[in-house]
């Protein structure tokens, strides 16, 4: 088939790169305009831009998705179907509406659960055990589209966003070359989405990850493996602001030391008391301005110190 394809980050890539591996043609690649990045704000183009032109496939990156010209370029490319991967823009209806088979997007959750832009951080930060890959035939909605076909993945016990995510953009590569075979077959049957069953992952918002006492230490985990890199988990110590890097629960201790309480802990780490008397065990901070280091490092350096309470910090301006 002829497949459109539009995506943005590196998570497309696995994607892009099976549906060349395959007898499908891509005539075209649309991806975001290029964004200022790093210190110096110069504009960048995006990783799907700069793999397409690798490949030397046709690239576009339209200003905006509803205008005419945009709409006439998409239709001069005489798509089969448009495939989706994480393009970061909700497609109007004559969009959808461009190839015969429709839209059919790549979504990293088991839908209708986790509807929305941070799937992935979500699903981590909820303390889920399972996830998975969707492909769903693209509406209007927020992903409320007919599901095509589902894989359900295993959540390893200490696995951050960003290893999930590879993870889930390799096999949702796979799932969309089954899913176009089996479109262009006409053997899937579409279903639709339980609206009763759904839940959101909205965009992550810098306030998402500072730290609450009220935590538990299993939502505080969730949380530092849901939000890195962006937003993180910072806390306020009484030397400077914490970034919580590595942490676990502790199945071993129980506390009934005020939550936020920083107590020994074996080696280099130390137990943070949580919420409900559940103990965090925290293998690694990062205190603003320095490295990574482990919690042993910090107490020998004073910006950390046993007995202190960690706190909700304020809002950075």
């Amino acid at each position: 088939m002829r497949v459109v394809f539009l995506g943005t980050p590196e998570t497309a890539l696995p994607a892009l790169e099976a549906l060349l591996g395959t007898g499908h043609t891509v005539p075209l690649v649309v991806t975001r305009p290029d964004r200022p990045a790093g210190r110096s704000r110069v504009p960048r183009p995006s990783p799907v831009k700069q793999r397409a032109a690798a490949l030397g496939l046709p690239v576009t990156t339209p200003g905006g998705v509803r205008s005419g010209e945009f709409l006439a370029e998409l239709l001069s490319a005489r798509p089969d179907v448009l495939a989706i991967v994480a393009f970061g823009r909700m497609l109007p209806a004559p969009v959808l509406r461009a190839a015969p088979h429709g839209a059919i997007n790549v979504h990293f959750s088991l839908l209708p659960r986790y509807r929305g832009a941070a799937p992935v951080s979500w699903a981590l930060a909820r303390g889920e055990s399972t996830t998975g890959v969707t492909t769903f035939r693209l509406d209007e909605g927020l992903d409320t589209g007919d599901i095509l076909m589902q894989r359900s993945v295993a959540i390893e016990p200490h696995e951050h966003a960003p290893a999930l995510l590879r993870r889930l953009a390799g096999i949702g590569a796979g799932l969309l070359l089954d899913t176009l075979e089996g479109v262009a077959a006409g053997s899937i049957v579409p279903t639709r989405q339980d609206p009763a069953a759904a839940s959101l992952a909205p965009l992550l918002k810098r306030e998402d990850g500072l730290y609450d006492p009220g935590w538990t230490a299993a939502e505080l985990a969730g949380r530092v493996r849901g939000f890195d890199p962006w937003p993180a988990v910072w806390a306020r110590g009484a030397a400077s602001r914490l970034r919580l890097v590595d942490v676990a629960i502790d199945t071993v201790e129980a506390s009934a030391a005020p939550p936020g309480t920083v107590l020994p802990g074996p080696g280099e780490t130390v137990r943070l008391a949580c919420a409900s008397g559940t103990v965090a065990s925290v293998a690694a901070i990062q205190p603003d301005g320095a490295r990574v280091m482990a919690p042993r490092a910090a107490i020998n350096g004073r910006r950390l110190r046993l007995g202190e309470r960690l706190e909700r910090p304020q809002p950075e301006a």
